[in-house]
């Protein structure tokens, strides 16, 4: 399933807070002066650009550490990296369902990815503030799309939130049911998983293409899971022993100095 999004119905979702982090500005009123300016360019560029989003919703059961995906008959393995520090020990795999059974929040997973026209990412090469600016809102309109189309999920397109009642504040401190873990992040710290993720959706419907690092283009693009169970949480998977990169390898297909390269920071 595809889906575009004209400017003004995301805009609302922008959290401003990382907008204001990457011009670096903490003064109140520099921010109020930053978000007007936004504002102002965003109104002036509605026309212009949309966002886009992918998605697919599936059947899943866990196995040990892998997440399964039934998908028209066919069985795909999505390999998660489990904690080994600390109490917890947490892997994504543990809010699925380890078993095949009739449909429920605990054995379907959601697969998406976001995205911004390209052309704010290089339109404004002329003028180096409005580069930026269209840049680093190009990033924020992306991150808005996932959490709108997160909320369409939870409340329609999966339905297992129908009667959610959340402002964007609260969603955006994370109090809906469930969990989206993007690829790059702490609990998918495998960059790699952009690959398999591509394999499934096509992400080249909504203009999103791969490098050989598994980097997504346009930069302003996010891609990951969504998982429903009401237990669900966000976590670092943090360091790996060399025992859990092996068996890691061995359950990506990929060769070990492969999955060294991706996962440097976690060894």
């Amino acid at each position: 399933m595809t889906l575009s999004y004209e400017l003004p119905e995301v805009v609302p979702y922008i959290n401003w807070a990382y907008y204001y982090h990457a011009w670096q500005v903490k003064q109140s009123d520099e921010r109020h002066r930053l978000r007007e300016e936004a504002e102002a360019f965003l109104v002036a560029q509605q026309e212009r650009y949309h966002t886009h989003a992918v998605l697919m919703i599936a059947q899943a059961y866990a196995d040990g550490d892998d997440i399964v995906l039934s998908i028209d008959g066919t069985e795909t393995t999505f390999p998660c990296l489990r904690q080994q520090h600390g109490q917890t020990c947490r892997c994504l795999a543990d809010f699925i369902a380890p078993q095949r059974c009739a449909p429920s929040v605990d054995n379907q997973i959601g697969l998406f990815a976001t995205s911004t026209d390209a052309g704010m990412e290089h339109d404004f090469d002329a003028d180096p503030y409005l580069k930026m600016m269209a840049q680093l809102l190009a990033d924020r309109l992306a991150e808005a799309t996932a959490e709108r189309l997160h909320e369409q999920v939870r409340k329609q397109l999966w339905g297992y939130a129908p009667n959610e009642q959340l402002s964007i504040g609260e969603m955006q401190q994370e109090h809906f049911q469930g969990i989206r873990p993007a690829v790059g992040y702490p609990s998918l710290p495998d960059a790699s998983l952009n690959f398999l993720l591509d394999r499934l959706l096509d992400m080249r419907q909504i203009g999103i293409t791969l490098t050989e690092s598994g980097a997504m283009r346009p930069h302003a693009s996010v891609s990951g899971l969504m998982i429903a169970h009401p237990s669900a949480c966000y976590f670092g998977v943090g360091k790996i022993g060399h025992d859990q990169l092996s068996d890691y390898a061995r359950r990506r297909g990929l060769s070990l100095e492969t999955m060294q390269k991706f996962l440097s920071a976690n060894l």
